[in-house]
């Protein structure tokens, strides 16, 4: 049985919160964006950190059988994009996510609270 965009939403954010992602957030995009029911964002401390985090994300994930639809940026490991389908994960370096902001540029989308 597929799993639920909120359940996987949580499964992106537990394995986050499990390689010590910084400054978790969860959006939800139903009523802003056709792009995907949810944006998680978080950051690491270093491009290793990053990539562990991206690495936890796919295998839980997968695990739940979720198709992974692409992932962009392991290699630089400065932004990694995470297309899962429902929800797209973003896995910045402390520096770059200070620089992007998308949390601003989403800034209509609701925050999820207790993620």
């Amino acid at each position: 049985m597929p799993v639920s965009p909120n359940e996987l939403m949580n499964l992106a954010v537990s394995a986050a919160e499990d390689k010590k992602a910084m400054n978790i957030v969860a959006l939800d995009l139903k009523e802003v964006s056709l792009i995907a029911d949810y944006f998680v964002i978080c950051h690491g401390n270093s491009d290793t950190q990053v990539q562990a985090i991206a690495t936890e994300v796919r295998k839980r994930a997968q695990e739940a059988g979720t198709e992974i639809r692409g992932i962009e940026g392991m290699n630089s490991a400065r932004w990694v994009l995470m297309d899962l389908g429902d929800v797209v994960v973003h896995i910045f370096h402390r520096d770059e996510r200070e620089y992007y902001n998308i949390e601003r540029l989403w800034s209509d989308a609701k925050v999820v609270e207790n993620v």
